[in-house]
């Protein structure tokens, strides 16, 4: 895990209590004003990049609970390993990589990550999850006003009907009134707790966003790459979250629909006052595919 940022970490090795003011990627670790000071002046940390502590914890969790150094050597990272798919420090390769021939410089590495192909792509599958979600949700919205406004209509029809006949007749009008606002209630009840998921999974898009966004902006380099395999493993996480929602049985499109009962003409031989059926069709909304 990160060094506690909120302490000044110069003062705490010396066994003193100081809220930090601005945070040091590079030594991965919080500066008080007077070491802050200090730091700016040293031969060897005059160049490191600082920020406002303000600034850091805008940071998402995950992004500042990640370390920059080595945790089973306590070394900077020195080195990349294409082949392990890892940052390496210096022991890490002697005792684990010598044999791996696919190493990198970590300084090369992390150069530019946030304007490389695989943070612009993280970007863009984002940007069309997020549309594809926004689909989804709208769609099922308006299947859910297409059954509200089908109901106020066949409940029309059916009082419309109900007019023609006698007192018989109000007791099957009022059984199938009750089979309408059940169906409707119950596929109802099915799509709204589809959208609740699918609102999940869109503020998790929006959430991954925010963070990137974040990221880019006050993130170093290194924290920016290290970052970006998380972000990468949640976007296709949503990616997978999006597909099992396409394929949920509630994804049909329900519409209901009244047949009248011929024999309502008949109220002797009447039993019912029509049958109120749920129709599912093929959900039309059309997705953009891409790289997950």
């Amino acid at each position: 895990m990160a060094s506690n940022w909120t302490v000044c970490g110069v003062c705490n090795y010396r066994n003193i209590n100081k809220a930090s003011v601005v945070w040091c990627s590079e030594c991965d670790e919080g500066l008080c004003g007077e070491c802050r000071e200090h730091h700016g002046a040293s031969k060897s940390t005059r160049n490191h990049d600082t920020m406002s502590i303000t600034e850091y914890q805008k940071l998402p969790t995950n992004v500042l609970e990640i370390t920059q150094t080595c945790q089973k050597h306590k070394e900077h990272y020195q080195t990349f390993c294409k082949k392990h798919d890892c940052p390496c420090c210096r022991r890490c390769v002697i005792e684990t990589h010598n044999d791996c021939n696919d190493l990198t410089a970590i300084e090369d590495i992390v150069k530019n990550v946030k304007s490389s192909n695989a943070w612009l792509e993280v970007e863009q599958i984002l940007v069309q999850m997020l549309k594809n979600v926004q689909r989804i949700r709208n769609d099922r919205t308006e299947n859910l006003k297409c059954l509200q406004d089908q109901r106020v209509e066949i409940e029309r029809d059916i009082n419309q009907t109900r007019k023609m006949i006698n007192d018989h007749l109000d007791k099957i009008h009022d059984k199938t009134i009750k089979e309408l606002y059940a169906n409707e209630e119950n596929e109802s009840k099915r799509i709204k707790l589809l959208l609740c998921e699918i609102e999940d999974i869109e503020k998790g898009i929006s959430d991954l966003q925010g963070n990137q966004n974040n990221i880019r902006q006050h993130a170093s380099e290194l924290q920016t790459f290290l970052a970006l395999k998380h972000i990468e493993k949640e976007v296709s996480d949503k990616a997978e979250c999006i597909q099992s929602v396409l394929k949920n049985e509630d994804m049909k499109i329900k519409t209901l629909a009244l047949e009248v009962n011929k024999d309502v003409q008949n109220i002797d031989r009447a039993d019912c006052f029509g049958s109120v059926s749920v129709e599912s069709k093929s959900f039309k909304v059309v997705i953009d595919s891409y790289k997950n």
